[in-house]
């Protein structure tokens, strides 16, 4: 048994747009804006230039992908090229980031699909939690189900999150295209604005950078992708373009309603734009942050679940990480970033009072880091061949009903040119 190659070039798009469209197109695109000094034309350049700089580095980074066609590409080659320790500080800092990531976002996605219930007034805290604690349940339960029901749910989700965005993106063009002066005015006169400094377009890079990330889902999940050295690169090639244009349109559109300092002081720019526009339209637009924030979280629990079973099959942890249920889906491996975020969230808020000046969070910081390395050297070399450990491993096997995959290192590929070709 071993996991299963379902995932080709549609569904490896969908990956990218799920992945990488997330609510902040939605909430808070004012990032780039902003360190451009309100430049409209400066703004919409440097979304361009992000589009190009990440398609150029995810190509690069989709070597990982190719040549070790295994999930968790990006762990296994940290293992491989810089030692174990390094590989597993990298798991122990994710072990955390990944769980407090989702919950975050599960409070984002309740928070607004509850609140066009309540028009005129904030959302009570209790249903919110509890609907965040129902999504991140229903999340391991999807996630076990395997790939391809999670990928019939990611097509789902990203269908309904890029409909609400066309939606945006047409409104705008045919904004524009009335010609009403309001609407036209803050691009006739756009290259007259103020040019930001260096360091402000620095920022404004990061800020869109930011925006791009997502596209290594693509190397997580390596080993259920049919055909890795060339749908890897050919979903990219397709799939970031399609963002970029997304991106590209949304600011328009705001743009063309908005102005630019209405944008930097909106907490929700899709939300201010509809209510200048369609006022009775707003809770579809809560509905595309909605499924912008479930389908990014899907990819997360993919990307967090595939690491910790490469990491099983390496040995940094126990084996029962590793092994497959009957829809060849790591079962195990699905919630332990929900284990690790509920210590993670308790430790946060203990320490969190400690905490009073920058050089303490920095020194909490490196103390945290680097306990991991006690962590592993007490798995990896003293409970890793312990006969206790082995029973309950044995025990755990038979009470989830998994059994161990076959050895992955069959599939990485020793080919250097799958890449070359796609490209030329």
């Amino acid at each position: 048994m071993q996991l299963l190659r379902a995932i080709g070039l549609f569904r490896g798009n969908i990956l990218i747009l799920s992945a990488t469209i997330g609510a902040g197109i939605f909430v808070s695109p004012k990032g780039v804006l902003k360190y451009s000094s309100l430049n409209v034309a400066v703004s919409l350049s440097i979304w361009a230039a992000c589009a190009v700089l990440t398609l150029i580095s995810a190509l690069s980074h989709a070597e990982l992908g190719t040549t070790f066609p295994i999930s968790g590409a990006q762990y296994y080659f940290l293992k491989r090229s810089l030692g174990s320790s390094i590989a597993f500080l990298n798991l122990w800092i994710k072990l955390f980031t990944h769980p407090l990531r989702l919950a975050t976002e599960s409070l984002l996605l309740s928070t607004y699909t509850i609140q066009p219930f309540y028009a005129g007034c904030p959302a009570p805290e209790l249903p919110k939690r509890c609907l965040a604690l129902a999504v991140l349940w229903s999340l391991g339960l999807l996630n076990a189900r395997g790939v391809q029901t999670v990928a019939w749910l990611q097509a789902v989700s990203t269908l309904a999150k890029m409909t609400v965005l066309c939606f945006i993106c047409l409104a705008g063009i045919v904004l524009l295209g009335t010609g009403e002066k309001e609407n036209v005015a803050r691009f006739e006169n756009a290259l007259d604005a103020e040019l930001p400094d260096v360091s402000q377009v620095a920022e404004a890079f990061l800020q869109g950078l930011f925006a791009y990330s997502g596209t290594s889902i693509l190397n997580s999940m390596a080993g259920e992708i049919k055909n890795p050295g060339k749908n890897i690169p050919k979903s990219l090639i397709t799939g970031i373009p399609m963002v970029a244009v997304v991106y590209l349109l949304a600011n328009v559109s705001y743009l063309a309603v908005l102005t630019p300092k209405e944008i930097i002081s909106a907490d929700a720019v899709a939300l201010t734009w509809t209510d200048k526009i369609i006022p009775s339209m707003q809770w579809v637009i809560s509905f595309g942050i909605s499924t912008s924030v479930f389908s990014s979280m899907c990819c997360t629990v993919l990307s967090a679940s595939r690491m910790i079973y490469t990491a099983s099959q390496e040995g940094q942890l126990p084996l029962i990480f590793s092994m497959l249920n009957n829809h060849s889906c790591p079962t195990m491996a699905v919630p332990l970033p929900f284990i690790f975020g509920s210590i993670a969230i308790s430790l946060f808020l203990i320490l969190t009072p400690l905490i009073k000046t920058p050089k303490m969070e920095h020194v909490y910081g490196l103390i945290f880091i680097f306990s991991g390395l006690l962590c592993y050297w007490i798995h990896v070399h003293l409970n890793q061949h312990s006969v206790c450990f082995v029973k309950i491993t044995c025990y755990l096997q038979l009470l989830f009903n998994v059994s161990p995959p076959e050895d992955h290192n069959e599939g990485i590929s020793t080919e250097k040119n799958d890449l070359k070709e796609i490209i030329l």
